[in-house]
């Protein structure tokens, strides 16, 4: 039986999504979006790549959720793009709406779908759709860590001029200013990253990855970055539909886990069928630990102000 994916969100990272799904072949694709027209004929221009590209799935536009029903996971892209200047949590309120509607209308349709959440400010959106969802928390989980992770691994390999496949790195945390490289855990090809970089190099790259979707934006000035993003999202797709559980840093709803508990944060996750199957608890050394926690306070500030237009 075919996999069935909906991507809420026709803008660069959902458009992208729903490209990188289809050369893929990982199911077919349903693209959602409030805007007339834009769904339907950037769905339609993809279907068009197919014979040209090789890939063989649907793609189909829709303004409605009725067609994304039976979705085996929705990706919820859709949210204003940060501007320059403007931090992650200054999308809060605006996204927040935003999130919760596309919630309500994607779970309706779909009961039984993994939730994959894109948009910003991550943590505090994954937290959204979590609780109007009303989904066990193994079906709910955001994307963040494998960009900032994607980040962090594409500096060091300038730095150091090696291939980025040979640079291993794990980034935890709240996506945003307070995300925590793990440093100690840093590796090319086993090598640790403090024999090959002094300090101060090492931290001007932990900054930069923490500036790294800033940067985009400085650049782009009417946007945001999505060729990655999307990259990041669809190898989460990509674990869930096939199974390969993959360990993965995402945005997981903790239960005590980290000393963290009801929150929506950055750590080691097995990606499956199943959605989150494990968190692994990383042995953190005590500065590690508070920084991790200095995250999760941050996140917790967006979540107390969301919270109280739950009722939660």
């Amino acid at each position: 039986m075919r996999k069935k994916v909906t991507v809420v969100g026709a803008g660069n990272v959902g458009a992208n999504c729903a490209l990188r799904i289809a050369e893929k072949e990982l199911a077919d694709v349903v693209l959602v979006d409030v805007v007339e027209g834009v769904p339907q004929g950037k769905g339609l221009d993809l279907l068009q790549s197919g014979p040209i590209q090789g890939y063989d799935v649907r793609i189909t536009g829709a303004n409605q959720y009725e067609p994304t029903a039976g979705s085996d996971v929705v990706v919820i892209t859709a949210g204003f793009p940060r501007k320059p200047g403007m931090s992650r949590d200054d999308l809060l309120m605006a996204n927040y709406e935003i999130v919760k509607s596309a919630t309500e209308q994607a779970v309706k349709y779909s009961p039984d779908s993994i939730l994959v959440l894109v948009t910003n400010p991550l943590d505090a959106m994954c937290w959204t759709a979590y609780k109007v969802s009303g989904f066990p928390r193994e079906r709910v989980v955001g994307m963040a860590g494998i960009l900032d992770t994607a980040r962090f691994r594409t500096f060091i390999a300038e730095a150091l001029d090696v291939s980025m496949q040979n640079v291993t790195a794990m980034v935890l945390g709240g996506h945003g200013d307070t995300m925590v490289p793990l440093v100690r855990l840093t590796s090319v090809s086993g090598i640790p990253l403090t024999e090959l970089l002094d300090q101060e190099t090492i931290h001007q790259l932990v900054q930069r990855t923490r500036d790294g979707g800033a940067e985009i934006v400085r650049y782009l000035k009417t946007g945001s970055a999505y060729y990655a993003p999307s990259a990041a999202a669809v190898e989460m797709v990509e674990s869930i539909l096939k199974d390969q559980k993959k360990v993965l840093p995402c945005a997981a709803y903790l239960e005590g886990e980290y000393g963290i508990q009801g929150l929506f944060v950055g750590v080691p996750v097995k990606l499956g069928a199943a959605g989150v199957e494990k968190i692994y608890e990383l042995k953190l050394t005590p500065e590690e630990q508070a920084a991790l926690q200095k995250s999760a306070d941050a996140v917790r500030e967006l979540v107390a102000v969301i919270g109280s237009k739950i009722g939660n």
